[in-house]
């Protein structure tokens, strides 16, 4: 029965490690999912602004993260917020197939 604990406490840590090394850096703006980087249609400024009216209801529109070449949708739909329109830094792992950056972290950029 002890070793059986030990085995799955090993195989625990040696799964985690294999998913946090898939965790990299994504450095861009935070945005949504309806303007991208274009606020100017909105006519809502400053685009921090625009960003928090247009994922308002939460269902719509999305937070997101663009780094200039893609769109990433955030998985941590509250954090982005504070966020809204800054360059920032996201940590985490990113599903290919949905898009989705499951978020660990996000902190402003410089």
């Amino acid at each position: 029965m002890k070793s059986m604990r030990w085995l799955s406490a090993i195989i625990l840590l040696a799964s985690a490690s294999v998913f946090a090394s898939d965790a990299k850096t994504y450095v861009g703006i935070v945005t949504d999912t309806m303007c991208v980087q274009d606020h100017t249609a909105m006519k809502v400024s400053p685009n921090e602004k625009c960003v928090r009216e247009c994922v308002r209801d939460g269902k719509t529109y999305k937070y997101a993260l663009a780094d200039g070449k893609r769109l990433y949708l955030l998985s941590d739909q509250a954090t982005p917020a504070r966020f809204a329109g800054a360059k920032v830094r996201v940590t985490g792992v990113l599903f290919e197939k949905t898009n989705i950056l499951k978020v660990d972290r996000i902190e402003p950029a410089s």
